[in-house]
């Protein structure tokens, strides 16, 4: 029987928030064991940690450098075959290029880097390894935007002409990084988030999942970026007119300063013969809406043949039986596992396994985020993305 995919984590120690979720969905499939970690900047905590992952002392290291120096001179049987990168955004190129350049695959959060420059320039080590990477943007893995991408794919909605995705949040209407919480003290930072707030926290996400649900790229952007919390040095709030190849037309916005507001991700796409409307509040539902039609309300279960066989892959329960965020990521995890599995196998890589967000799309969220960020600032109307 084949072993796990072993895998070592970069983040996930005390305060952590996105860190243990990178944990929670590799594991869930039984196809990744964790096997060693550098968890903390603190290396008297990086270390500690090993009992919270219930790993032997010494896979527990200070630091990332140590861990990728000691993990590669371990046998091939025993060393991690994979990185998570899970820090603040500054460290996701050192980190991730380090670990390309050591032989590991790599799953990185989002954004991919703090600059279009160092996106470029992991994508090229990327291609020059001939490594795996994923890109965890999260909301690509539920079932049901797979579903919509299938539809669009298979021309069920006729020519794409508009394309509506919003993502408002309100946890920082107030100045919460200056009351020393640690998610937002960092995300409020250029230094360690680089040069979007908002736009490389959530903004990033919908410019994603909208080029992936229509699998059009954006051309041309025109946008409007705030700070509305006195004294935030970076964007908190975004609203940016999208051109489309081939000449759909868009709306993106973003917010973090929307009072109430959770999560609140959600995207309408309209061609000529129909529209679908997905929403994070209520993921397992996918409203389908025809010409002349009553509306379509198209549920997630692995028992529904009436789903395509890739969004199938992507359910692990019947019907009735809701899935969500942390399985949205497990999708992920899972695809890049099989992946590695084959590519260690020397086997083709079945394309259902890549079915993940790559280095490429990181690339295109940097130049995305740099992009808003110009367009907000230039007398231009219109900004070449």
């Amino acid at each position: 029987m084949s072993k796990k995919i072993r895998m070592g984590l970069v983040g996930g120690g005390p305060g952590s928030f996105i860190g243990p979720v990178h944990f929670r969905a590799a594991i869930m499939d039984g196809q990744i064991e964790l096997v060693c970690g550098a968890f903390d900047a603190d290396p008297e905590k990086s270390k500690a940690a090993a009992d919270v992952y219930y790993l032997p002392r010494d896979r527990a290291y200070g630091t990332w450098q140590e861990m990728l120096d000691k993990e590669s001179a371990l046998p091939e049987g025993e060393r991690m075959d994979m990185v998570s990168v899970t820090t603040p955004n500054h460290l996701h190129y050192p980190i991730a290029a380090a670990a390309l350049d050591k032989g590991f695959h790599v799953v990185c959060e989002k954004p991919i880097t703090i600059s279009l420059d160092e996106a470029e320039k992991l994508a090229k080590k990327v291609e020059d390894t001939g490594l795996l990477f994923a890109l965890t943007h999260t909301y690509t893995g539920y079932p049901m935007v797979k579903e919509a991408k299938y539809l669009v794919s298979k021309n069920q909605l006729g020519p794409i002409r508009k394309v509506v995705v919003e993502y408002p949040q309100g946890w920082l209407s107030t100045p919460l990084e200056k009351t020393g919480n640690q998610q937002a003290s960092w995300r409020s930072n250029p230094k360690y988030n680089g040069p979007g707030g908002c736009m490389g926290d959530i903004g990033v996400h919908a410019e994603n999942l909208a080029e992936y649900i229509t699998g059009l790229q954006i051309s041309e952007l025109c946008a409007d970026i705030n700070s509305f919390v006195p004294g935030r040095e970076l964007d908190d709030d975004a609203s940016v007119l999208l051109r489309f190849e081939g000449g759909a037309k868009g709306v993106l916005w973003a917010t973090q300063i929307a009072a109430g507001e959770e999560n609140n991700l959600s995207i309408r796409v309209y061609g000529e013969k129909g529209g679908l409307e997905w929403r994070q509040h209520d993921p397992n539902t996918l409203l389908l809406k025809m010409l002349d039609q009553p509306v379509q309300i198209l549920r997630a279960g692995a028992n529904y043949g009436n789903l395509s066989e890739i969004t199938r892959w992507n359910l692990r329960v019947p019907g009735g039986h809701p899935e969500g965020y942390i399985e949205a990521f497990a999708n992920i995890y899972k695809n890049m596992a099989y992946a590695i599995r084959q590519r260690k196998e020397k086997l083709p890589v079945d394309p259902a396994y890549l079915d993940f967000p790559t280095v490429h799309d990181g690339v295109r969220g940097m130049r995305f985020i740099e992009k808003v960020v110009e367009s907000a600032t230039s007398t231009d109307k219109w900004i070449r993305f």
